[in-house]
């Protein structure tokens, strides 16, 4: 059975940084990943480990995305944290998908969110 469950979100002044964590039970052979959602904008894919791991242009650099197949756990470490990151950010998997496709895709199972608000 897949459950995703977020934690880790937060308030943070820019510059500051958050790790968040996911227990992804029964994703240990799919693609893992993260996304967003920013007040009045899409959804849109953040990172993600499958063949190989993936990060959007915006975050590329500031974040990085672990995954210990052990605990069924994926990490989100963002450091350097903008106002523009604000968002609900979840984590998700998919069977099909991998690491490249992730950002064209969307994943089949997702967490409920969780929420990190960065503040100027």
């Amino acid at each position: 059975q897949i459950h995703l469950e977020e934690s880790g979100g937060g308030s943070v002044q820019a510059g500051g940084s958050l790790r968040l964590a996911c227990v992804a039970s029964g994703t240990k052979y799919a693609t893992v990943g993260w996304f967003r959602q920013s007040p009045g904008k899409d959804r849109e894919a953040v990172a993600a480990i499958g063949d190989d791991t993936r990060y959007a242009d915006s975050v590329r650099g500031r974040f990085t995305m672990s995954r210990d197949r052990a605990k069924d756990t994926l990490y989100l470490e963002m450091n350097n944290l903008e106002p523009e990151d604000t968002g609900m950010y979840y984590c998700a998997a998919d069977f099909y998908l991998s690491a490249s496709s992730w950002f064209g895709g969307r994943p089949d199972y997702w967490g409920q969110g969780t929420q990190v608000t960065v503040s100027s």
